[in-house]
């Protein structure tokens, strides 16, 4: 009788055919195998699984081996055995005690390229991969190597340990990200991340593909002047509310009957209208905090089933706007607040809150969220926010939370 245990690494490759994994655990039943590890993927219907199972106490291996390997040459698969010492398994158990991480690539097209540099990064990091999973559905052939408008590719590393340097981490992604046209996001895989409840949207070139004061002022005549103000302050250039309180001057006089129009064209995101189904369809909240007009607002709560909106209100007297608004000015601390007043009557705390905005008063609920997100945003607001996507529509923010095509669509 044999005293020390034995372990034994069985990896399986070959075509994907219905009743595999059951014949093969069957057989280790049979001899009371206890399987310690379990895992598989299936490429272009090819499979690779792997079974980490230990011998019973005193038993020989031999008479499992030769079964499992005479199931293989039946099912026309490939099996290899490999002896893990107990040593080996006891100190790759251990680094379940230390910190996980999810990292996520997205973009229209995902490279060999791309992935090689993330995992460099990993690599300099000391960060064990532990897994690797595609979240988007498969690229249609006409589609590989192009840049089309509705293509998308998402991949999600799952990786263990403690980045000696988180900052220059972050850092590199960032850098990485923007010379290989690719979205990277580094989350720390914890219980908030699984349990995200609210998301909070700025709405002008978020939502929206404009910024609606500017349309207004078109509308208007006085475009130049409201787009030079409005730009200025994006960048954080000039006082938000200053800045607003010029543009709203410029305004004075244009008929109502222009916002109707407006309204009823605007630029829906690429992907929201995906998003915001998604969002419903699995019990999140939303909301519009917006430095821009609830006028707008209250045409996307309709169309998109958004649940709160927090926005300016227009001063309009005699059909036409007077210059003026009313109540006080949904600046940058303003919509955190709101985001803040929103997750208390909700009962969430703020790790379970997303933030999205473009702008640099869009910055305090950015950092304030649990998941602050720049989309599109200005270089400032993108520096400063933990997590950008540049690359693809809204509907890239459901990747962001681990959920994959099957799951959306």
């Amino acid at each position: 009788m044999k005293n020390e245990r034995e372990i034994i690494l069985l990896n399986i490759s070959g075509e994907d055919k219905p009743g595999l994994t059951s014949s093969l655990t069957h057989i280790l039943g049979r001899y009371n195998a206890t399987i310690l590890d379990i895992g598989q993927a299936v490429i272009h219907n090819t499979l690779s699984l792997g079974i980490l199972f230990e011998s019973p106490k005193g038993k020989e291996s031999g008479p499992i081996l030769k079964d499992l390997l005479f199931k293989a040459y039946e099912l026309d698969i490939q099996a290899k055995f490999t002896p893990v010492p107990a040593k080996d398994y006891q100190n790759w158990v251990s680094l379940q005690g230390k910190d996980r991480y999810i990292i996520t690539l997205l973009g229209r097209m995902i490279t060999a390229e791309q992935i090689s540099k993330v995992t460099d990064v990993i690599t300099d990091q000391g960060l064990n991969i532990e897994s690797i999973n595609r979240l988007t559905g498969r690229i249609p052939l006409e589609e590989v190597g192009t840049q089309t408008t509705n293509a998308k590719s998402c991949v999600t590393l799952s990786v263990r340990g403690t980045p000696p340097n988180r900052e220059n981490m972050n850092l590199s992604f960032l850098e990485m990200a923007s010379s290989l046209g690719i979205d990277i996001s580094f989350q720390e895989d914890n219980l908030y991340r699984r349990n995200r409840r609210l998301v909070c949207f700025d709405m002008d070139s978020t939502l929206i593909q404009t910024e609606v004061i500017d349309e207004l002022a078109e509308r208007a005549g006085v475009g130049e002047q409201v787009k030079a103000i409005t730009e200025s302050a994006m960048r954080g250039e000039i006082d938000f509310n200053e800045s607003f309180k010029q543009r709203m001057a410029l305004l004075k006089g244009l008929p109502e009957a222009e916002l109707e129009d407006i309204a009823k064209n605007l630029p829906i995101t690429e992907g929201a209208e995906r998003l915001f189904k998604a969002l419903q369809r699995f019990g999140f909240k939303t909301a519009i905090l917006s430095g821009g007009f609830t006028y707008f607002g209250n045409y996307l709560k309709e169309k998109l089933g958004v649940d709160y909106v927090y926005a300016n209100e227009l001063e309009i007297k005699d059909g036409a706007l007077t210059g003026n608004y009313i109540g006080s000015i949904v600046n940058g601390n303003k919509k955190a607040e709101l985001m803040r007043l929103i997750a208390q009557f909700e009962n969430l705390d703020l790790n379970q809150v997303i933030a999205v905005g473009d702008g640099a008063n869009d910055l305090p609920m950015l950092n304030l969220a649990g998941l602050g997100i720049a989309y599109h945003a200005k270089p400032k607001v993108r520096k400063n926010a933990s997590q950008a996507i540049d690359t693809i529509g809204l509907d890239g923010i459901l990747y962001l939370l681990g959920f994959n095509d099957a799951f959306i669509d």
